[in-house]
């Protein structure tokens, strides 16, 4: 983990993940690389290990869907860590936060919000891509 850990950071990626012995990084905001892994390439996230920037609720939810082995978030939100230890899935974390802030730092993220009181990881991702739906 102590690898993906240092690309994450010094890559400037927002996402590495190690599924078996391959590395992959992705650069996408919020979950748009979580949620394209688990709708085109899932075996992927199986088992892997996964290095965020930022884990709210929602990419807890697409991670737990992924079946990852273990996480590591630059910054997490209390509803992301819970979540992920509630489906014991190992989550270390360099800064907690009581939700993520949306990109104006102005309020919620709106992912952190949908994801907020539904515990299903499936309606979860269902609201994701209704929301993204609805932008596009």
């Amino acid at each position: 983990m102590r690898t993906l850990i240092q690309q994450l950071r010094e890559g400037d990626y927002s996402l590495v993940v190690r599924s078996r012995k391959e590395v992959m990084t992705f650069t996408k905001p919020g979950v748009a690389d979580l949620l394209d892994l688990l709708n085109h390439e899932p075996h992927v996230l199986r088992g892997a290990l996964v290095a965020d920037k930022v884990v709210g609720k929602a990419a807890a939810a697409l991670l737990v869907l992924g079946l990852v082995g273990e996480v590591y978030a630059e910054v997490i939100s209390t509803p992301a860590r819970e979540y992920l230890e509630e489906f014991m899935i190992p989550v270390t974390f360099m800064l907690e936060v009581p939700f993520v802030m949306n990109r104006t730092n102005d309020g919620w993220c709106p992912m952190e919000k949908l994801a907020f009181t539904e515990f299903n990881p499936r309606k979860i991702k269902k609201k994701i891509e209704e929301f993204i739906e609805s932008k596009s």
